[in-house]
């Protein structure tokens, strides 16, 4: 890899122990946010068993009842996107944490499956600024060669919250009933409401940043970011951003890693149990293994890419090697099509899983990094409206090939598939990881 100057390189690599380290309180702020918001995602996984005795659905409904979240979800990432550009983190933050405890709420007390499938479509509204809202936050509060740790934190989260969730939900709702657990994740998920409303601050309006801080917050010697704070109010149209090649190449990226995501979301209980023969309570454990593992490596990926580049070594090169390798790594998917024990099935899945897992803080970082100046929240809209898209279809495409063939190998090969076209988006649409330019005004 190509090696930076050696004024950038003293640049990127001063000495940072005497700097407070408020910014940090943010992060783990943002990744509990991120924590709440997945125990949401995976309780409805974690009840498919008890949901097909309390209502008698099947597969395929069961597909559409997981993707109804995502629709919604997919739906907004575009208006939220601008409207996060517009009004900022803080305000559709709040807004957002509240809708989405009512809609968990809401689901514990669903009287039939029509009222919960409704309770999933407005929990997809109420957790849709969560990512494009998170980049933003980052892009804020972090300097360039920060932030790959900074987003490994809340979407390290992510993965934590099925690593951690699906085993406690399951237990739960084995002892109590899918009712509580879904009551329990509305409570924990108010809770964080108040907890952002009382936390969260822009850096301009938080008055316990220091000053030392705050100009290593806006990085003056760095290259390829200027402080979000003081982007001009001229932004540009989603019809421009969604014509850059670089938008585009991260979106295939990023929407093959999350069809791969949410397929493992959604239906690895399930698979274990049903597939594998593994008792429930045991596939709830199981689940959690290679999850525990993609926490631990998304952390890994985040903090090692911004190790090099402090190092001095090319930034775009670092970013883009990360994001390759994590999507070559997650073919191990196609492993799992041929595993007969638990044991085989979940190694595929921990290299899978672990290796996406890596790569997805760097490419969360990449909005803030190649957007426009002031449209930041509308590129990490739209990168997040692939991922959503991948969120409706990777369940239900799931759902009818489970239904059919009554095996899972296929539902693996096509996601394995998509990852390829998303390693082709990284290596000839990307390009370059640097700032688009701006249409010219007149």
């Amino acid at each position: 890899m190509q090696q930076a100057a050696p004024e950038e390189r003293f640049a990127s690599g001063a000495a940072t122990s005497g700097i407070p380290r408020r910014r940090w309180r943010i992060a783990w702020l943002l990744g509990i946010g991120v924590l709440v918001n997945y125990f949401d995602r995976v309780n409805l996984s974690v009840s498919h068993a008890a949901l097909v005795t309390a209502f008698g659905i099947s597969d395929i409904a069961f597909g559409y009842l997981s993707a109804a979240y995502n629709w919604t979800y997919a739906l907004c990432q575009l208006p939220v996107g601008v409207l996060l550009d517009r009004f900022g983190v803080r305000k559709v933050g709040r807004i957002s944490a509240f809708m989405w405890s009512v809609a968990s709420l809401l689901a514990a007390a669903s009287p039939n499956i029509g009222s919960l499938f409704g309770a999933r479509l407005l929990l997809g509204v109420g957790e849709a600024p969560t990512f494009p809202a998170n980049a933003k936050a980052t892009g804020y509060w972090f300097p360039a060669e920060e932030r790959g740790m900074a987003t490994a934190i809340f979407d390290a989260a992510a993965k934590f919250a099925s690593a951690l969730g699906v085993p406690l939900l399951g237990v739960i709702l084995i002892k109590a009933g899918w009712r509580w657990s879904f009551f329990l994740t509305g409570l924990v998920s108010l809770l964080y409401f108040f907890a952002f409303y009382k936390l969260y601050r822009d850096p301009s309006d938080d008055p316990e940043l220091s000053g030392i801080e705050k100009r290593h917050i806006a990085g003056p010697v760095s290259s390829e970011w200027t402080p979000l704070e003081t982007e001009p109010e001229r932004r540009v149209g989603l019809g421009y951003l969604l014509s850059r090649r670089k938008v585009i190449g991260l979106s295939l990226g990023f929407g093959s890693y999350n069809y791969v995501f949410y397929l493992l979301l959604t239906w690895l209980p399930s698979y274990l149990s049903s597939e594998l023969g593994i008792d429930l309570l045991h596939s709830f454990l199981y689940t959690g293994v290679p999850w525990l593992f993609a926490t631990f490596t998304d952390v890994l990926g985040g903090w090692s890419a911004d190790k090099l580049i402090k190092r001095g070594y090319d930034a775009s090169n670092v970013r883009k090697a990360y994001l390759i390798g994590g999507l070559t790594c997650g073919l191990g998917i196609i492993g799992t099509a041929y595993s007969h024990s638990a044991m085989q099935a979940l190694l595929w899945i921990s290299i899978s899983l672990g290796g996406l897992s890596a790569a997805a803080p760097v490419g969360w970082s990449v909005p803030s990094i190649i957007a426009p100046r002031g449209s930041v929240g509308s590129v990490g809209g739209i990168i997040n409206f692939s991922n959503q898209l991948s969120g409706i279809f990777a369940p239900v495409v799931t759902g009818y090939i489970v239904a059919i063939t009554h095996s899972y190998a296929w539902a693996f090969w096509i996601a394995a598939i998509y990852l390829l076209v998303g390693i082709a988006g990284y290596i000839f649409l990307l390009g370059r990881i640097e700032q688009i330019e701006a249409p010219a005004v007149g």
